[in-house]
């Protein structure tokens, strides 16, 4: 019985591609799906990153390039893997840019940047990935989101509009795509400790206060995303679609300004 409860999480066989792979929770996400037996496409718009990943995991894992906002390049990179492997099982997505500015100091040039890596580069990977696992009949994808999409703080308007259209894309892709087998979810981290959240960590009173704002008191590591992230791409995960998994240890579970007297 035991063995048979571990199988429903492993990955053996199934080809999988990571994007952001070349550092932070995409390392951490390609990492976690090769120890559960899967083949690892690390992909990431850095390729010397990409590689050092693929190399430190071994076996058969490989790199790629591939920019997000492109998706001709996305096209290609992803029918490249479906025609080297003949199969295509698995596509997460990490990759996103964050300006901290109030609305009223952004600049479109700004606001282009940040909307075409998160959400156009979001799109272009459940496009491309949808266009390919529909006509197999199978497949899984997993989308990045963000507590972001359902609380906010001054300077994180555009960030959030784009993390909250993720998950929009996310629940629309479960619907088109479910009847041909694919199973489309979301993750929504809370602060992880990661190079887009460096910034904060460098600064003692911000860091403080995002670990105060967690019920678990500190930030998250990016293998506490990984996890999850194989959960949703696994057969344990084989009834859920169109869903958004928070993994923010409590931040939105509680509101945390104040303790009553006596509590």
């Amino acid at each position: 019985m035991d063995r048979m409860a571990n199988d429903i999480f492993r990955l053996d066989g199934r080809v999988a591609a990571v994007v952001g792979a070349g550092s932070g929770i995409g390392e951490a996400v390609a990492k976690r799906l090769a120890s559960q037996g899967a083949t690892v496409a690390c992909l990431d718009v850095d390729g010397t990153k990409a590689a050092a990943v693929a190399k430190a995991i071994g076996g058969a894992a490989e790199a790629g390039v591939v920019d997000i906002r492109d998706g001709a390049a996305t096209q290609g990179c992803f029918d490249a893997i479906h025609e080297k492997h003949g199969r295509f099982d698995i596509v997460v997505c990490t990759p996103s840019i964050n300006v901290r500015k109030t609305l009223l100091n952004y600049t479109e040039e700004e606001f282009d940047r940040v909307v075409t890596v998160n959400l156009r580069g979001s799109f272009n990977v459940l496009r491309t990935a949808g266009r390919i696992m529909t006509a197999r009949g199978a497949g899984s994808i997993v989308l990045f989101s963000s507590i972001r999409s359902i609380t906010v703080e001054p300077g994180q308007g555009v960030y959030a509009a784009t993390k909250a259209g993720i998950v929009q894309l996310v629940k629309t892709a479960a619907a088109e795509f479910g009847k041909q087998g694919v199973r489309v979810n979301a993750i929504a981290p809370g602060v992880v400790d990661t190079p887009l959240t460096a910034p904060i960590k460098a600064n003692a009173d911000w860091y403080g206060a995002y670990a105060a704002k967690s019920i678990l008191g500190r930030w998250a590591l990016p293998d506490e995303m990984a996890a999850p992230t194989a959960f949703l791409v696994s057969d344990a995960a084989s009834y859920m679609t169109g869903s958004v998994l928070i993994v923010d240890g409590g931040w939105t579970a509680h509101d945390g300004r104040f303790q009553p007297p006596g509590m």
